[in-house]
């Protein structure tokens, strides 16, 4: 659910969806676009990545092909140029709760930071 008095969210958002995308994972090209040079993630897996690591593990074999369920989408402005989204993914039996810090960069909207934290089954319903 996106502020409509601020016309950078869905922009964001969609940028944020277009990463679940398997032609974009799969793509270093559009990745780069999307990612900021100095961004680094907690993953729902507890791994710490950074962008080197992200652009070899997106789209290879280990990555999953097909885009998790996701719901609860919301951004907030934090700055000028820094927009928070928040939202759930779902796959099968994983629930994940998602954060992603994106900032302006070089005219074009970039993810900083992203952390996933699993939201175990009895509470991923709430």
């Amino acid at each position: 659910m996106a502020d409509e008095r601020d016309a950078d969210i869905p922009d964001v958002i969609a940028s944020e969806l277009r990463l679940l995308e398997h032609e974009v994972r799969a793509s270093p090209a559009a990745l780069r676009e999307l990612l900021d040079p100095e961004f680094h993630e907690f993953g729902a897996s507890g791994r710490v990545w950074d962008l080197g690591s992200i652009l070899t593990f997106m789209g290879s074999p280990d990555d999953h092909k097909e885009p998790p369920e996701i719901d609860r989408i919301r951004g907030v402005r934090l700055a000028d140029d820094v927009v928070l989204l928040t939202y759930r993914s779902r796959r099968r039996d994983l629930t994940v709760l998602r954060s992603s810090v994106w900032r302006r960069r070089d005219g074009g909207w970039r993810v900083f930071f992203h952390q996933g934290t699993v939201q175990p089954l009895h509470l991923s319903e709430s």
